[in-house]
């Protein structure tokens, strides 16, 4: 049967979303990159207008001759011509004791002496290693010499400071809003595969269920035949199709519905999946189980694990052609973990196909749906709360499968 999906946008949409999930997130790195990159350059033109202030305020100081001996006119031109709006932080230091002369737009005025001290020497070590100062030359020395040396720190403003975390505060709440978004689309597509999942199983056992009871009247019917007495073989070959009927049904009732999940002896199961599966495979094809502990057992509903170890046998035979040998392994590596490895040494698969193995529609066959492994996943990952993935896989080799249950 050819497979409906290939050649499906939708499907191809599906197949190819990690690289959607890359190519979005390209965009939205250039986006941020973007965004950083403008306000930094908007902070540098703000910045370099803020430093014109204190080297314009620096050189009033200059002009004045002394910063203390005329502090209501320097007042005068911070408050009104510098900094109208008292935002930048300004120290004024003496360059041979390093003592505080003036300061504007630092401290509470309404604090202790002793805390608007201790604040100024906090700021001012916070303004020496971010701004280098502006010097002032006081010459009040006969013919203009310079008799002091006074330095201007400074901070930017705190509307500046602000503008330039903004981006990265703008980036976080993006990807927050962004995330919890992420999480409900997931959530409501996960929702909406359950229905389709579930609606098909029913749908799929109740349109066998009718048939099946058929068949089954049939075959009572059969026995009770004198034509059909010496045939015995014959009707236990239909009982056999209809016992498989019936296995089935109950595969699909059981997804339709919340599964029991019962302590089962895992070894038991595997090896009387095995013994099914051996008449209906190719003669040369060898299966074997190993296990240190054959009364190790799990969680499992019965039908449904049958059902995935199953399906990757079966994907393991077609990978080996119909030759080879599959072997499984049942042991525990923790009180909490018991595992499964069903192994082929089949033609195995390139690393880049290892992540696409569960998703539907994905085959490496002529024919077929690509609906086993991803059933697979689901009957593990969804009914038996466990875990199945690719333990190892190397081309021309074979290929490991681990399925992890709950004990």
């Amino acid at each position: 049967m050819q497979n409906p999906f290939k050649g499906s946008f939708k499907i191809d949409f599906y197949t190819n979303q990690s690289k959607i999930k890359w190519f979005i997130l390209i965009v939205a790195m250039i986006i941020g990159v973007g965004s950083i990159i403008y306000t930094n350059r908007l902070v540098d033109r703000l910045k370099e207008g803020e430093e014109e202030k204190i080297r314009l305020w620096a050189k009033a100081v200059e002009f004045s001759g002394s910063a203390l001996a005329d502090e209501s006119s320097l007042t005068f031109i911070t408050n009104n011509i510098i900094t109208p709006a008292n935002t930048l932080p300004v120290i004024l230091v003496d360059s041979a004791s390093q003592q505080i002369l003036l300061s504007r737009n630092v401290v509470d005025s309404l604090s202790s002496i002793d805390k608007r001290e201790a604040q100024l020497e906090r700021v001012l070590e916070k303004m020496k290693s971010e701004n280098d100062p502006f010097p002032i030359m006081l010459r009040n020395g006969p013919n203009g010499a310079i008799t002091d040396i006074q330095y201007v720190y400074f901070r930017n403003s705190f509307i500046l400071r602000q503008l330039r975390a903004y981006p990265y505060i703008q980036l976080t709440v993006i990807a927050i809003f962004a995330f919890i978004a992420y999480l409900a689309f997931s959530y409501s597509r996960r929702a909406e595969q359950n229905r389709v999942w579930v609606g098909m199983a029913k749908e799929t056992a109740h349109q066998l269920g009718t048939p099946l009871s058929s068949l089954m009247a049939w075959l009572e019917y059969l026995r009770t035949m004198p034509e059909m007495k010496g045939k015995s073989e014959l009707i236990e070959e239909l009982n056999k199709d209809v016992e498989r009927l019936e296995r089935i049904t109950s595969r699909f009732s059981n997804i339709g519905s919340a599964p029991v999940l019962k302590d089962e002896p895992v070894y038991e199961v595997v090896h009387h999946c095995l013994n099914y599966l051996r008449p209906r495979l190719s003669s040369k094809v060898t299966m074997e189980v190993q296990t240190d502990a054959e009364s190790l057992t799990a969680k499992l509903n019965k039908p449904l694990f049958e059902w995935v170890i199953e399906n990757i046998v079966k994907n393991g035979v077609d990978a080996m052609s119909g030759i080879g040998n599959i072997k499984v392994i049942i042991g525990q590596d923790n009180a909490q973990e018991v595992y499964v490895d069903v192994t082929d040494d089949g033609k195995g698969m390139a690393k880049s196909k290892v992540k696409e193995v569960f998703k539907p529609g994905f085959t490496t066959k002529k024919r077929g749906w690509g609906l086993g492994l991803a059933l697979a996943k689901r009957i593990i990952e969804n009914y038996h709360q466990g875990k199945i993935f690719v333990k190892s896989s190397q081309v021309d080799v074979g290929t490991t499968f681990r399925i992890i249950l709950r004990p």
